[in-house]
């Protein structure tokens, strides 16, 4: 690599964009580990040469959670890996998680100068290096210690949202507590993202990492069961809560035959392969119901999560079930470009009419084709069925992709929680406080419906900020 503090922004537009090392995709297609092998070095290092350093970095605008992109890119070049960590944990613990599975063409990459004329820099990729160097190579280090607060927060769910919120108010120095409902903390990180796109060793260690901070997270705690939101506060001494609970509530087709064995939804598919290790049976005993023919209906980052992973348990045939073009797939790019180098099948611009089965069990669906029509509320072209054009595709297993709904156990053990009209928390977008309930304050799926992984963390952020001010009122 030629000395970056040579190079002009003439030479840096013309270094191509340095591609990521995969696993060889006929060989993945049958095991679970890691898809992206990373960056080395001397890799690093080319692609962060590519930087121009803006004066003014549009690329810090596109990270929800404000990561100094320029700054730990910088210290890459100097090589201080170590060095470029710590300026991402500034702002994200993280970060290795981030590396993976946001969608960085969408945030600070989308962002980049160099993206208006060609490849932006691979900030998600140098982020991910930064990350697992230091994970490899750092030596543990006790956080610096932090005044206390004397005040107590309450953190419900453990997933993106809630750990980034309950790691900036323990640098805040507020005691936090998480409350999680399953035996393992991580939320969609560790039920909702299959092993082969984050590694559940990766996501272990950066919780860890928050735990330092003095959090304190418990699981197997249901809170609507084990408490309610107003008992956190009115008897169990919190003085703030935040509600991550995410959009977990699958929704499902509501087609007939929507009971036949074999039809699920993708949260329960998922979950069983993924958190009960079902991908490792019989060393784990929990078996996942796969057959030689899987579809999966949606187009998202979850219907290619199901399929590839499908396909690894021992599908013959792994379908995507679309019903508007590639183009308007909203999964992201490098995940249909990944399903499709593993050999998943893409049918698209169709619809489904109804699930068929006999002797109770699934043998396959029946589905209609579309045209694109006009676009609707969310700006892509509405499939239009075109009559007459129903055919079958024969299934052993069909899941659902389509989205999810909020969880309603919490608004159910909270009346006087404001909702808008489709089960969300209400709250002040600047603080992330509730609208009804002062200091209740809300974040993520549970607010904006599903969402990406980094909104949710950004959301986290901005209500650990509303907490800390609330917090202060108090005193």
């Amino acid at each position: 690599m030629a000395d970056e503090k040579k190079l002009s922004v003439k030479d840096k537009m013309k270094i191509l964009r340095v591609q990521m090392r995969e696993q060889d995709p006929v060989a993945r297609a049958h095991y679970f580990t890691e898809v992206n092998l990373g960056y080395t070095e001397e890799m690093a290092l080319t692609e962060a040469s590519r930087c121009l350093m803006c004066k003014k970095p549009s690329c810090i605008d596109g990270c929800p959670v404000e990561v100094d992109i320029p700054g730990f890119i910088q210290m890459i070049l100097d090589r201080d890996f170590l060095g470029a960590s710590a300026v991402v944990k500034e702002t994200n613990l993280l970060g290795a998680v981030c590396g993976r599975v946001c969608p960085q063409e969408e945030q600070c990459e989308g962002s980049c100068v160099l993206a208006k004329k060609g490849d932006p820099v691979a900030i998600g990729h140098l982020e991910r290096f930064v990350s697992d160097y230091d994970r490899e190579h750092g030596k543990a280090v006790d956080p610096p210690q932090i005044k206390k607060s004397g005040r107590k927060v309450a953190i419900v769910g453990s997933g993106p949202s809630g750990l980034t919120a309950a790691s900036d108010l323990a640098k805040l120095g507020h005691e936090v507590v998480i409350f999680e409902a399953l035996h393992a903390p991580g939320g969609v990180l560790i039920y909702g993202i299959p092993e082969f796109r984050l590694p559940k060793s990766i996501l272990a260690y950066e919780i860890g990492n928050i735990c330092k901070l003095g959090v304190d997270i418990r699981v197997n705690q249901i809170i609507g069961k084990l408490f309610t939101i107003d008992e956190l506060m009115n008897e169990e001494g919190f003085d703030a809560v935040f509600i991550g609970t995410g959009a977990g509530t699958p929704k499902m087709a509501r087609i007939p035959g929507e009971n036949l064995v074999g039809v699920m939804s993708a949260n329960e598919f998922l979950v069983r392969a993924i958190l009960m290790h079902s991908f490792e049976f019989p060393i784990h005993d929990t078996p996942t119901l796969v057959g030689k023919r899987v579809g999966v209906i949606g187009g998202g980052n979850t219907a290619m999560d199901v399929a590839r992973t499908a396909k690894r348990l021992g599908a013959e045939k792994s379908y995507v079930l679309y019903r508007r073009g590639m183009e308007e797939m909203p999964a992201r790019n490098e995940e249909i470009h990944h399903a499709k180098e593993e050999g998943i099948l893409f049918e698209l611009l169709i619809s489904p009419v109804q699930f068929l089965g006999e002797n109770g069990r699934l043998t396959g669906i029946e589905m209609m084709r579309c045209e694109l029509g006009q676009p609707d509320d969310s700006g892509r072209r509405r499939p239009v069925p075109i009559k007459g054009s129903n055919f079958v595709v024969d299934l052993d297993v069909c899941c659902v992709a389509i989205g999810t709904n909020a969880n309603p156990l919490i608004a159910q053990t909270t009346p006087d929680l404001q909702l808008n009209k489709w089960g969300y928390i209400d709250v002040n977008e600047e603080t992330m406080m509730s609208l009804s309930k002062p200091g209740v304050f809300a974040g993520g799926d549970i607010v904006t419906g599903a969402a990406t992984v980094i909104l949710a963390m950004g959301a986290g952020r901005t209500a650990a900020r509303g907490i800390h001010n609330y917090l202060k009122s108090l005193d």
